[in-house]
């Protein structure tokens, strides 16, 4: 291996600075936003209600057997979370680092390190986030076929197909990179004079595994309909459509007009300078997968870039050595400019992040629902919250307090009203409401993709149940209602 130049160890020098910065800023990360909802369902899992049947909810069962492996192993705590994530991003890093590992050791040692920090600087609400959790197996997909493509052995089809089966029961869009390395595949095999089947066959078959396993989990806890109903007739046409905004511009999006112009340049100098191989091949197909992961998902959430991210920092640092011992100078300065820019901007994304009030603020109101139930709900008896990711949830966890109904947050109530689905919905509710009475309601004021307190006077039978309870407390974005 040849030594590291000079300017290649410099540009590494910022990026190993920032993460460490960033992973110490982040040590007291709460577990907060959607992670304690995942959190609450692995919960009730393990005490034996049945996913989607009892705890209505849409991701895949793959996100609720990670969490409840977390449970078991890190516990509920936020401590515990803060070092489930650390590790989490420790393999991430290691996976995105071992796909660039033949373009040597400045490509592999920074792609990890810049990953790290586009992690580490998206702040507490991005950890543990279902498309974060999803970047491994992803990464290890791709290398398995790049693995099997360089030896021939076709050993890492099976254990990279087994990684993307595993990312398929985490979220179903991982379909899109299975048939673009399906694609990559055939391609090496044709160019070769050889037969596809046999590699396309294992890669097909083990990437099915994983996902036939976790379906006969789900059918063997008599969850099997809940979770086609949930699927078929809610998540596809409804929730697919929910919440698109107007305008998709993630916060602090211009960190990736850098990233995208490293990417490009060393695609094209790879390509120019006859260097393209089979692991530029599989990054490309992962890169246009995560551009594909975001625009499917039509949300514009921030933490849907991560696909792209892992696969962007692959690349992004592959060809700073071979354009440095070229000496080919506006390249090579582009290419370090570029990491240069990213990580400035990685830099001060991370520091507001860290300080952002509104995690403040929720855990605030966390702390406080914990407060006013505390002590007040014994067993037997059951609190409802109306809520989505604002903390009620989250109270409920600490306290390990059960819903007399399946649904975890209520924004399912109110949108599209006349629709067989919906409907349905508000049935169960009242129906479950009915045979288990919650001792408190806890009314958020937060609904979304919008609403506030009053959005409960658009279903009717709530309301009507929601008016034989006494108001008994105000709390910070939340009314505590009692029986």
């Amino acid at each position: 291996m040849k030594r590291i130049s000079a300017a290649s160890g410099l540009a590494l020098l910022p990026l190993a600075a920032l993460a460490a910065v960033l992973a110490w800023r982040s040590r007291a990360w709460p577990l907060v936003h959607d992670a304690p909802i995942m959190h609450y369902v692995a919960w009730r899992i393990g005490e034996g209600a049945a996913p989607y049947r009892d705890l209505f909810d849409m991701n895949f069962p793959g996100v609720y057997l990670l969490h409840r492996v977390v449970l078991g192993v890190f516990g509920a705590s936020d401590a515990g979370w803060r070092a489930f994530d650390l590790l989490w991003l420790a393999g991430t890093a290691l996976c995105v680092a071992a796909l660039a590992r033949p373009w040597g050791r400045v490509a592999a040692a920074g792609a990890g390190l810049f990953f790290a920090t586009y992690h580490l600087a998206g702040g507490a609400w991005q950890a543990g986030q279902r498309d974060f959790l999803l970047s491994p197996f992803l990464l290890l997909g791709a290398l398995g076929v790049a693995r099997w493509a360089e030896t021939g052995v076709e050993w890492g089809l099976l254990w990279g197909g087994l990684a993307l089966g595993a990312a398929l029961t985490v979220k179903p869009h991982a379909a899109l990179l299975v048939a673009g390395l399906l694609g990559v595949v055939a391609i090496v095999t044709w160019r070769r004079g050889g037969r596809p089947w046999i590699p396309l066959a294992i890669l097909a078959m083990a990437a099915l595994l994983v996902p036939m396993l976790v379906t006969v989990w789900v059918a063997a806890r008599g969850a099997l309909g809940a979770w086609r109903e949930i699927v078929f007739e809610y998540l596809l046409p409804l929730y697919a459509r929910l919440g698109r905004p107007a305008r998709w511009t993630p916060w602090r999006w211009e960190v990736w007009v850098p990233i995208g112009v490293g990417v490009a340049l060393a695609l094209v100098s790879a390509g120019v300078h006859r260097r393209f191989g089979v692991r530029h091949a599989v990054a490309a197909v992962g890169l246009g997968y995560g551009v594909a992961h975001f625009v499917v998902q039509g949300k514009g959430w921030e933490y849907h870039l991560y696909p792209l991210a892992a696969f962007a920092a692959v690349l992004l640092l592959a060809e700073v050595e071979p354009l440095l011992r070229a000496r080919r100078r506006v390249p090579a300065a582009v290419a370090l400019a570029s990491i240069a820019v990213a990580t400035a901007l990685l830099g001060i994304k991370g520091v507001e992040a860290s300080r952002a009030p509104w995690i403040a603020d929720k855990q605030r109101r966390v702390s406080a629902l914990v407060r006013d139930l505390d002590g007040r709900v014994g067993p037997g008896e059951y609190v409802q919250v109306l809520d989505t990711t604002d903390g009620g949830i989250d109270a409920l966890l600490r306290l390990r307090i059960v819903q007399p109904t399946r649904f975890v947050y209520d924004f399912p109530f109110y949108h599209d009203p006349g629709t067989p689905i919906v409907h349905k919905l508000r049935a169960y509710f009242a129906e479950e409401f009915d045979r288990r009475p919650p001792k408190f309601i806890v009314l958020f004021e937060h609904g979304w993709p919008g609403g506030g307190y009053a959005r409960v006077q658009q279903f009717g039978s709530l309301r009507l149940r929601l008016s034989t309870y006494r108001l008994d407390r105000r709390g910070p974005g939340y009314l505590l209602y009692a029986r």
